[in-house]
């Protein structure tokens, strides 16, 4: 998508500081941390604008990033644990309509509302 920030940040238009990244996804620090590791991963291809919008033939990536968490959050040396979110939506504060997740944790964090 031609203004669509994160296909900028997958293509290297726009730097990023990358923390994983292999033929279909990208992981990197997030600018606006919520907490001491806050990081975004995103398909390198514009897919879907969000959760909602997952069908049978766009899943598999959804998969595969699911399989490559595991991996980044080691690297990241979250042994503690951490929180994976996906923002569905503006009411949800999904501020980019390109399908991602954040993987936050560094600290205890608190309870959910």
């Amino acid at each position: 998508m031609d203004n669509c920030i994160f296909c900028k940040i997958a293509a290297g238009e726009i730097p990023s500081n990358k923390v994983y990244e292999d033929d279909k996804i990208l992981a990197f620090r997030d600018i606006e941390p919520q907490a001491p590791v806050h990081v975004v991963i995103i398909p390198k291809q514009h897919v879907a604008g969000s959760m909602n919008e997952i069908t049978a033939e766009n899943a598999e990536i959804v998969s595969h990033i699911f399989c490559c968490i595991p991996k980044i959050a080691a690297e990241l040396k979250l042994d503690g644990g951490y929180r994976l979110v996906c923002n569905c939506g503006p009411d949800a504060g999904q501020t980019v309509r390109h399908l991602h997740f954040h993987i936050l944790g560094g600290k205890t964090l608190g309870a959910m509302a």
